[in-house]
């Protein structure tokens, strides 16, 4: 359990990680998800990670050199919670099995700042006020100091950074 990390690794590289992992002999779990482009007038399905940037493996510290030499990782992180991170990995593969062209998603939370994306309110940005199967999005005016909420349901909204 405590030798599961999860590493940050450089933009299109995390294919070639987890075939290195395999060829070291580190057990390695890249959440792959399908998707469909055209090329060429052509649609065609690759596999891409479904977290871009990361993956996940079960390092022993004797495993790490190898790994860093391979000048593919910015970081190591360190889980704080190791048994919880593998109860959300192994959601994330029964979600995979039951639908492989999932899309990831920046989570909601409240007070989040996030754009309606569709419907009446298209365009309009404010935060996070509610939770619920229709969100409640509240709009700031901060230069009188007053606020408007609007109902909307999550698949309308897009999280702003």
């Amino acid at each position: 359990m405590k030798h599961w990390k999860v590493l940050f690794v450089k933009p299109r590289t995390e294919k070639k990680v987890a075939e290195y992992c395999k060829l070291y002999g580190i057990d390695v779990y890249l959440p792959m998800r399908e998707s469909t482009r055209v090329i060429q007038r052509r649609k065609i399905s690759v596999l891409t990670p479904l977290f871009s940037g990361y993956v996940f493996v079960r390092l022993l510290p004797s495993q790490k050199l190898q790994l860093q030499q391979t000048n593919l990782l910015v970081r190591i992180l360190e889980p704080s919670n190791p048994r919880k991170m593998l109860r959300d990995l192994i959601m994330v593969r029964r979600a995979l099995c039951a639908n492989p062209a999932l899309a990831p998603a920046k989570p909601l939370t409240k007070g989040r700042y996030v754009r309606i994306i569709d419907g009446p309110f298209q365009g309009i940005e404010g935060r996070v006020a509610r939770l619920t199967s229709k969100m409640k999005v509240v709009l700031n005016i901060d230069m009188i100091g007053q606020a408007t909420a609007v109902e909307i349901e999550s698949d309308y909204v897009e999280v702003l950074d």
